[in-house]
């Protein structure tokens, strides 16, 4: 049996599967945040609830935002302050007495939805997360791919081209990673409003933006071509060096159906003239991906 957990700053989801990731139990609490003991027994009080529920002893794997120092193994997290600085995994593996898998949550996402029959026929998947922030992860033949430094998919803090800012006059914005001109910070959510009120446009929010376009106003078109253009060349960036096969989409932006209209002809001025672009796939798990995927962890 498997346990995966999905951790965000307000609730834990902890999902049980069996031999054919089949969900056989869901739990939800609310996410200690300020105390790390708390944290652990949490963790602890929901592993230990599964295994007498299922009569068994799951393998356990984790999905959480935030970083895993490779050299000390210590967290850095923001949603969850009580983490950071602590060994996570050193210290599950005693609460729990037992192995524990730990891995950012886009990539567990992005683990997720290269096992389904979806992408069956892709060895090579990109998941890519467009929320908040900009993230995602690689998988290789079905398995995560991390790199040295654990870097491997963090796509969204890839420079965006001088070609891109001298043809739409774009600003050069700071990212909070200490670098500038993310392509985060163009197209994740908050980079679509910052765009999009940088160029003078009224809408408050994303879906305000989008009602606009979808109702034909100019500067909202205007707005969401540009946006289409930057998301195109760092997909296209990522598929001249990778050769992926399929990129699938998370996130809230993911719901936008324009993405999956516009960006396979709008990434084909990015390629070379005789390629094709990558499949560009909506979810099939969604919101469960993430726990999903987590479970997936421990092989």
């Amino acid at each position: 049996m498997r346990y995966g957990f999905d951790i965000g700053g307000t609730k834990i989801e902890m999902a049980a599967y069996d031999d054919g990731l089949n969900q056989v139990l869901c739990q939800r609490v609310n996410t200690p945040t300020a105390d790390y003991q708390q944290f652990l027994g949490c963790v602890k009080k929901l592993v230990t609830q599964a295994d007498l529920s299922l009569h068994t002893r799951g393998s356990i794997g984790i999905g959480l935002p935030g970083v895993t120092d490779p050299v000390s193994h210590r967290q850095l997290s923001v949603n969850v302050p009580c983490l950071s600085g602590h060994c996570l995994e050193d210290d599950l593996v005693q609460t729990l007495d037992r192995p524990v898998a730990i891995e950012n949550d886009c990539r567990c996402f992005a683990l997720s939805e290269a096992s389904t029959e979806q992408t069956r026929s892709h060895d090579i998947v990109f998941g890519v997360i467009l929320g908040t922030g900009a993230g995602g992860g690689l998988v290789l033949n079905r398995h995560l791919h991390k790199g040295k430094n654990g870097l491997a998919g963090e796509w969204g803090h890839m420079p965006i081209s001088a070609q891109l800012v001298q043809r739409y006059d774009l600003p050069l914005f700071s990212c909070s990673c200490g670098l500038t001109g993310c392509f985060e910070r163009y197209v994740s959510g908050r980079g679509l409003l910052a765009l999009s009120q940088h160029f003078k446009h009224q809408a408050t929010s994303v879906p305000d933006l989008l009602l606009h376009y979808r109702q034909g106003c100019p500067l909202a078109k205007k707005l969401m071509q540009m946006y289409i253009d930057i998301l195109a060349s760092a997909l296209a960036g990522l598929q001249l060096m990778l050769d992926v096969d399929a990129f699938v989409f998370g996130g809230g932006l993911s719901n936008m159906p324009e993405l999956y209209q516009l960006l396979p002809q709008a990434m084909r001025r990015w390629l070379f003239a005789h390629s094709q672009p990558a499949a560009i796939l909506s979810p099939v798990f969604g919101d469960s991906s993430g726990v999903r995927g987590a479970a997936l962890l421990q092989h």
